[in-house]
């Protein structure tokens, strides 16, 4: 049987000590938030950038 570290035992404890659950869950939503607007944001400039282009052919 493998030995648990006491560092990483302390390290989340320490964690779940000082972070709510709640913080923590409003962090994650913030940054996936953030990524699938940045997301959107490429699309639209992709497709923008397609029509652009297929229009100067013309």
């Amino acid at each position: 049987m493998k030995k648990i570290n006491p560092l990483i035992v302390i390290t989340l404890l320490l964690v779940s000590v000082l972070f709510s659950s709640c913080e923590v869950i409003e962090g994650i939503f913030k940054a996936g938030m953030g990524f699938g607007i940045f997301i959107v944001i490429a699309v639209i400039v992709l497709i923008v950038g397609i029509i652009f282009k297929l229009g100067k052919r013309n």
